[in-house]
C-alpha cells in the first residue's frame, strides 16, 4: 500500500506540466501581490522594550509595487506602550488601512482613541493619521470625553499625541461635577 502511494506521488511530480522554475516563480514572495492572515497579533519593540501591539481578526497585505497597504477589514485594536508594560494610548476601529510608504493610516466606523494618561477618549467615525507629520484629523463629528467634561464638535485637527488640538465647530461643552461621575 505504501509503495503505491509513493509511486503515485513520484508519477505526479514527474508528469506535472509546469517546470520547477515556474513553480518557484509562483511561490516567490516577489510575485505574491497580496497576503491574508487571521487572528493577527503584531508587536513592535525598540531596544528590547515593547512599543506597540496591534491585534486584528483579519489583516490583508496588498503590495502595489511601490507601496504596501495593510488593510484591516474586520477592525483592529492597537495599544502603544511606555516602558514595556505601561499602556499610553489605545486606538480601535471597525476598519483600518495603513499605507506603509506614505506613513498614513485611515480608521473608519466606531473609531475610539483613549489617552490612558489623561483619561480622555475621542470618538468619531473617520480618522486620518499622518505619521510623517505627527498629525491626526477628521471631518466627522467628534466627541471627546474627559474626567471632568464632554466636548462635542464638527471636526478636529490635532497632534498625534493630543498635546495640541483644535476642535472645529464646537457644538457643546458639558462640565461634569464630582457627584455626577459616581
Amino acid at each position: 500500500m505504501e509503495i503505491n502511494i509513493i509511486a503515485n506521488m513520484v508519477m505526479m511530480l514527474f508528469s506535472c506540466e509546469n517546470s520547477m522554475d515556474k513553480v518557484k516563480m509562483f511561490i516567490d514572495n516577489d510575485t505574491i501581490k497580496g497576503l491574508m492572515a487571521y487572528d493577527v497579533v503584531v508587536e513592535r519593540s525598540d531596544s528590547g522594550m515593547l512599543v506597540a501591539r496591534l491585534s486584528a481578526p483579519v489583516m490583508v497585505s496588498i503590495d502595489s509595487g511601490d507601496s504596501t497597504l495593510l488593510e484591516f477589514p474586520r477592525g483592529f485594536d492597537a495599544v502603544t506602550f511606555d516602558g514595556d508594560t505601561v499602556p499610553t494610548m489605545r486606538i480601535r476601529g471597525d476598519y483600518g488601512v495603513n499605507n506603509e510608504r506614505e506613513q498614513y493610516i485611515v480608521a473608519r466606523r466606531n473609531v475610539v482613541i483613549e489617552d490612558i494618561g489623561t483619561g480622555e477618549t475621542l470618538e468619531t467615525d473617520n480618522l486620518f493619521w499622518d505619521q510623517k507629520n505627527k498629525k491626526i484629523h477628521t471631518r466627522s463629528l467628534v466627541t471627546i470625553k474627559g474626567p471632568d467634561r464632554i466636548i462635542y464638535g464638527d471636526s478636529l485637527t490635532a497632534a498625534d499625541d493630543f498635546s495640541r488640538r483644535v476642535i472645529h465647530g464646537v457644538r457643546a461643552t458639558i462640565d461634569i461635577e464630582d457627584d455626577e461621575r459616581n
